[in-house]
């Protein structure tokens, strides 16, 4: 019989997935500048990948808070979010001027809101079993990828948006 798990046990399993998807975004970022049409949509991909960078540090100390070397457990969604984000730029050539950033930015939306609904079950959870510390170091996380939602939004809202139905 296996052993139960925890909710500690859940908790370090969710911060394994939170810490592999933040790599993977850390992969995928540059391509989303690279595509982007728009140089405020470009900046924003740069900028936030110097974010996520930043975000795999703080995952770093609430594993060392931990007393546990950081570990990655495969994030499927992310990997699946990533993926769609791949066929858009794959597809760009078939895309009328403006469409193709109006897609990444929706790709980078999904993203963006799981992230923010990983971060704030981390943060409850963390909360619930009394670390403090690492409460928050996720919730800094958390506020990072609630603004650049709201950047992604706003670059949407405008020009890209606009761009993209004209064309």
């Amino acid at each position: 019989m296996s052993k139960s798990k925890s909710m500690r046990d859940l908790y370090v399993e969710l911060l394994e997935d939170s810490y592999d998807s933040e790599n993977q975004i850390t992969k995928a970022l540059p391509k989303l500048a690279k595509a982007a049409t728009s140089p405020e949509l470009k900046k924003a991909f740069e900028r936030h990948l110097e974010e996520t960078k930043g975000q795999i540090e703080k995952l770093n100390q609430v594993f060392a808070s931990l007393d546990m070397k950081p570990k990655r457990k495969t994030c499927e969604a992310t990997k699946g979010l990533i993926e769609e984000g791949d066929e858009m730029i794959e597809e760009k050539d078939e895309l009328e001027e403006g469409v193709l950033d109006a897609g990444l930015i929706a790709c980078g939306q999904k993203v963006e809101h799981y992230e923010i609904a990983s971060y704030g079950t981390l943060c409850e959870f963390a909360r619930i079993l009394g670390f403090k510390d690492q409460q928050k170091l996720l919730a800094a996380i958390l506020k990072e990828e609630k603004a650049a939602d709201e950047k992604l939004t706003q670059i949407a809202q405008s020009s890209v948006n606009s761009m993209a139905r004209a064309a």
